[in-house]
């Protein structure tokens, strides 16, 4: 891909295996709200050899959680390749400078780039969002931070943070077809790969896929699809209903009603199945991220399911 830096051997296994060509496989570990670290580790046990990296996410939903660079420490010494979590709701150009570069130096080699969640939607809504920056300012700055040597200040750097630089996209949000212009300008402002909202509106989202292709942004940057495992038929109707972005199919909210009793889980990994068979056979799509919110365990399933498995191992 056109936006992959060589790190002189600092390339993170997700890096690699993008540029051996791999359907690569990306998963999501929570950390806890509360400082008990095992709660990681239990989670990292059950994660471990389902995917290549695995998203730490950073206060989601803007509720305090454990810090995704301490949890993404706690990964890198089990073994695990984390890709961490960076929001620009709770920090300024400082702060976000000063835990990239530790980031680094704990051997984070992955990062991904989000404007955050507004804080009125967390548990402390009366609390002051930053906002410095916003996530195409993020990725411009990491970048720079990277190949120039250079904080956002112009004042160079003795030692770079070598990170493989991720962002967010969402090819369902309106209007439509800025989407993919939005996402555009990430990659111009140096973003190496996508992870993309959750896809359940298979058609919709090969519509955007066309647009990203007729753009050329495919041959530009990494773009995995965004696929998660539906628990019941409440979640699937509240994931159409009241998640801004996100289409469900009446299809797979029919599939998940009549699933019969003790068996809607295993039926929402089914359609998880489904999807992945489905984006995988559209050109441009170089692997999926599995976001399984608060349920590990179904992870390795699904990528067992889909044939992902064992993973590779980079060259």
């Amino acid at each position: 891909m056109e936006n992959q830096t060589n790190n002189n051997g600092h390339e993170s296994n997700l890096q690699k295996l993008l540029k051996q060509g791999e359907f690569v496989v990306t998963g999501e570990l929570g950390p806890p709200r509360g400082a008990d670290r095992s709660v990681i580790e239990e989670k990292a046990k059950i994660l471990k050899g389902s995917a290549d990296a695995f998203n730490i996410t950073d206060c989601q939903t803007a509720v305090v959680r454990m810090s995704s660079i301490a949890a993404g420490s706690i990964l890198i010494n089990m073994g695990l390749e984390p890709i961490i979590q960076m929001t620009c709701r709770d920090r300024n150009r400082i702060a976000i400078q000063s835990d990239l570069l530790g980031a680094a130096a704990i051997g984070a080699k992955n990062l991904l780039c989000l404007t955050g969640d507004h804080q009125k939607f967390g548990d402390h809504p009366a609390s002051r969002g930053v906002f410095d920056l916003d996530s195409i300012q993020l990725i411009q700055m990491v970048k720079n931070m990277r190949d120039e040597k250079k904080l956002q200040s112009g004042e160079e750097i003795d030692v770079e943070p070598k990170l493989f630089i991720g962002a967010a996209a969402n090819p369902f949000a309106d209007p439509f077809h800025f989407r993919a212009v939005r996402m555009g300008k990430k990659v111009t402002a140096g973003t190496d790969f996508i992870q993309t909202q959750i896809v359940y509106d298979v058609e919709r989202f090969k519509e955007w896929m066309k647009i990203v292709r007729d753009m050329g942004l495919h041959e530009k940057v990494s773009i995995l699809a965004g696929v998660a495992p539906l628990k019941s038929p409440g979640m699937a109707k509240y994931m159409k209903n009241s998640v801004p972005g996100m289409m469900v199919p009446d299809l797979y909210i029919d599939r998940m009603v009549n699933a019969p009793k003790g068996t809607k889980k295993d039926e929402g990994i089914k359609i998880c199945v489904d999807i992945i068979e489905q984006v995988r056979e559209i050109e441009g799509v170089a692997g999926v991220h599995i976001m399984a919110i608060e349920w590990e365990e179904a992870v390795p399933v699904i990528s067992e399911k889909a044939g992902l498995l064992p993973r590779p191992i980079p060259d």
